[in-house]
């Protein structure tokens, strides 16, 4: 069944458009993967190189992706059938290893975004405020341990996620996203105010912005590179589903510029919540689970108010991780819907049920199955490793030429022109180039470092 025999549902206003898109760009990573980088990497040495990868990889293939949806008003698979210009070509095996990458990443990423939903509530209780490390090491490993928390967390959000769904693109994904995405802002604004009172502000910001450019390496610059592809939710159809369902009148490229600044300002005011607060009180920043679920509690128990700004930085991950997870589950469900011509409540259903199957392999990883591997790997770190290097990157490069070497520079201008409405063919000749020629180059070099190659 195509796209056309269903009516679609869409974003119904230039604000709508903005929120969603940056919910979808929005994530865990941006509460601590991007701080910790910074300033791990050079600080503002790295900063610099993120936004001029961002500007040559991130932007060029996330207009491409939002330009290709728009065009065809489909799901990934079907939108790569409709433009591409020579019928019978498999281009479309591009949308569907992006659903595929979407089914991985939900797999494992439900899990952690489970652990934030459970630490809400634990913080809300006030077991998990102690400045004794141990206290908090014992309370997150007792978390993963237990199989039962772990499904019914997981379970629990995924249910979350497709409830939103349900209520379809305007009201669902658009409306959430519309009163989310300001709490989002408000609650770092709070946090950030706390966090630069404190006595050793200074040493945090430092950590963040001081740059240092000795530490600028190839591998530095390849891991800056690697973050802004990964850090706008490209190579697996989410942005090309999110396009579908833009206002033809909607500039593209200024949409995608405010989505990455105000992705940016996302990132750097968690930082700055963040580690002014970690290095007053002597904690050291860590990457991952230890920074958000074992160091944050520790660090909040030391400062009046904890508990509150505990349960507002919680909420806050919360927010993050919704809007990430709605786009993700869209591509599954919008392929099911259009494609095998299931109802949007069966095919969210059929999603959610699928992604509980799957899933539950990782949220098992630190119990039942801690001893099962493949590749030498869990379930949790084989789906984030084959996601993350292989899909992902390989999608990221086949779009980009997709673009630049087949749908070519017309039909591109038409898109981004609003069908000659708008004057930006200098803006368009710049992403066209950088699609053509340097984005697949510089995201295949990503992809060698991912895979140990490089």
């Amino acid at each position: 069944m195509t796209n056309n025999t269903i009516k679609r549902g869409g974003f119904s206003s230039s604000f709508g458009v903005l929120a969603a898109t940056l919910g979808s760009a929005v994530g865990l990573g941006n509460i601590w993967k991007f701080p910790y980088l910074t300033g791990a990497n050079g600080g503002a040495g790295f900063l610099l190189i993120y936004l001029l990868a961002t500007l040559v990889i991130g932007l060029p293939v996330m207009i491409a992706e939002i330009a290709m949806g728009r065009a065809a008003k489909a799901n990934p698979i079907t939108a790569l059938q409709q433009l591409c210009p020579k019928k019978g070509m498999p281009w479309w095996l591009v949308g569907a290893a992006g659903m595929a990458a979407a089914f991985l990443i939900l797999s494992f990423y439900s899990e952690v975004v489970a652990w934030v939903f459970a630490y809400v509530f634990k913080a809300i209780g006030g077991s998990i405020l102690s400045s004794d490390r141990h206290v908090t090491e014992g309370a997150f490993a007792t978390l993963i341990a237990d199989p039962m928390q772990s499904l019914l967390w997981q379970w629990g959000v995924l249910a979350f996620i497709g409830g939103i769904l349900l209520m379809g693109v305007t009201k669902g994904i658009e409306g959430i996203a519309k009163k989310l995405m300001p709490i989002l802002f408000l609650l770092l604004l709070l946090l950030c105010a706390v966090s630069l009172s404190l006595n050793k502000a200074s040493d945090g910001l430092a950590f963040l912005f001081r740059p240092d450019f000795s530490k600028i390496t190839a591998g530095v610059i390849l891991t800056a590179m690697g973050l802004a592809f990964f850090k706008l939710s490209l190579g697996m159809g989410t942005m090309m589903t999110y396009g579908s369902y833009f206002r033809d009148d909607q500039n593209i490229p200024q949409t995608t510029l405010r989505v990455m600044a105000a992705d940016l300002c996302v990132s750097m005011l968690a930082g700055i919540a963040i580690f002014p607060a970690v290095f007053t009180f002597g904690f050291q920043p860590a990457a991952g689970p230890a920074l958000v679920f074992i160091t944050i509690p520790a660090v909040f128990s030391q400062i009046p108010g904890g508990q509150l700004l505990m349960i507002a930085f919680f909420v806050l991950a919360s927010v993050a991780a919704t809007g990430a997870m709605l786009s993700l589950m869209e591509v599954p469900v919008v392929i099911l819907h259009e494609r095998l011509g299931l109802s949007r409540v069966k095919a969210t259903l059929t999603t959610i049920a699928f992604l509980m199957l799957l899933g539950s392999s990782c949220a098992l990883t630190n119990s039942v199955l801690a001893d099962f591997k493949l590749f030498g790997m869990n379930m949790f770190d084989l789906f984030d490793f084959v996601s993350s290097n292989v899909l992902l990157p390989l999608g990221g490069i086949l779009l980009a030429v997709f673009v630049g070497w087949v749908w070519g520079a017309d039909k591109f201008n038409q898109a981004l022109s609003n069908q000659g409405k708008l004057s930006n063919q200098a803006t368009t000749r710049v992403v066209f180039f950088l699609l053509r020629y340097v984005s697949p180059v510089l995201i295949l070099l990503v992809m060698l470092k991912g895979l140990n190659l490089l």
